[in-house]
């Protein structure tokens, strides 16, 4: 997968776009299945654009069955619902990546990954991590669907190297309905059975307008 990401102004006051900035922005596209690549049960679009000092990410998400518990940053949101945004600066595949994921409640969770043999049994995620000066909202829209927004400043991956105006990138949402099987919903499908996101050399390519 590949996108140019375009260049935007977020507002001063919150690090964030509005929403006449969002609807200017096309999609990255519909997530899909991270298995196989089919279209999941519950759709989920991508914006990404790319401002002065951060990268700004909008999940638009049809669900169902909206929920969330766990209410402390750094919580595991993967255990329940959640999107989430794997990135690394340059064109590389990465060996060390951050993972940045946001529940419906709006809680956050920030890590540095590890994981040069693309290995869970090798991988090391480094919860104590912090991307300083990240910024994240949800919505709720009706009783069926939501949004989440990102704003990740690009100081927050200077450990990592320089960027050169290219980025490897991963963009997912975990859907877990009541009573039904849990959705794993990929922009770069990885392939992996049972489903697994860690696997860097899947991930898409980004660049700057």
């Amino acid at each position: 997968m590949n996108a140019v990401l375009p260049r935007v102004e977020p507002d001063r006051a919150t690090g964030l776009l509005d929403l006449r900035a969002w609807a200017a922005i096309a999609p990255l596209g519909a997530l899909v299945d991270a298995r196989d690549g089919r279209p999941p049960r519950d759709r989920t679009i991508v914006r990404a654009a790319a401002g002065p000092v951060g990268l700004h990410v909008l999940f638009e998400c049809e669900d169902r069955d909206v929920w969330a518990t766990h209410a402390r940053r750094d919580a595991p949101l993967w255990e329940e619902e959640a999107v989430e945004v794997f990135l690394a600066p340059g064109a590389r595949d990465p060996d060390r990546y951050v993972e940045i994921e946001i529940s419906p409640a709006g809680v956050l969770f920030d890590a540095l990954v590890s994981n040069p043999d693309a290995r869970r049994a090798t991988m090391r995620v480094d919860t104590s991590w912090t991307a300083a000066g990240l910024v994240g909202r949800t919505c709720r829209h009706g009783r069926a669907s939501w949004s989440a927004e990102l704003s990740i400043p690009w100081r927050s991956l200077g450990e990592l190297g320089e960027a050169g105006g290219a980025w490897r990138a991963n963009f997912y949402r975990i859907e877990r309905p009541h009573g039904e099987a849990a959705e794993y919903s990929a922009w770069s499908p990885t392939g992996a059975d049972p489903p697994d996101f860690h696997k860097p050399a899947r991930f898409g390519h980004l660049v700057a307008s």
